[in-house]
């Protein structure tokens, strides 16, 4: 007897699980994007000799929610590292070489979960 239902590691839901880390990721990095914006951003960027006067309009309307923002940031990159965990779970009880096709999209999502943190953590020093 086999069971035909499907299970978790479908391909429909893995790739609904890649989206949604990546769209929480990409929410992370904007929230922590906004709450840096105010003093972190145009501080790092001023050190290395860029301009930073673009971030006013951005700062402007993000500073009364800074902390909003550094919560929100947060959260979603938070919820975006539980799926990448999730993920890397699943793929080390499946076969070997069976997660390797999604390399790329791991690396994407990896880096995106660097950039917000590190801008979370600007956010957070200079709050």
């Amino acid at each position: 007897m086999t069971d035909h239902s499907p299970d978790e590691t479908t391909p429909s839901r893995q790739s609904v699980r890649d989206a949604s880390a990546m769209v929480l990721a990409a929410g992370g990095i904007a929230a922590a994007f906004g709450a840096a914006s105010c003093c972190a951003l145009p501080m790092l960027l001023g050190s290395v000799g860029l301009g930073s006067a673009w971030l006013i309009a951005v700062a402007w309307l993000a500073a009364p929610h800074r902390l909003v923002l550094l919560g929100l940031a947060i959260v979603c990159l938070g919820g975006a590292g539980g799926f990448l965990l999730r993920r890397r779970r699943s793929a080390a009880v499946c076969a070997v070489g069976a997660g390797s096709a999604r390399a790329a999209i791991t690396a994407v999502i990896v880096g995106e979960l660097a950039l917000g943190v590190a801008l979370t953590v600007l956010g957070i020093l200079y709050a």
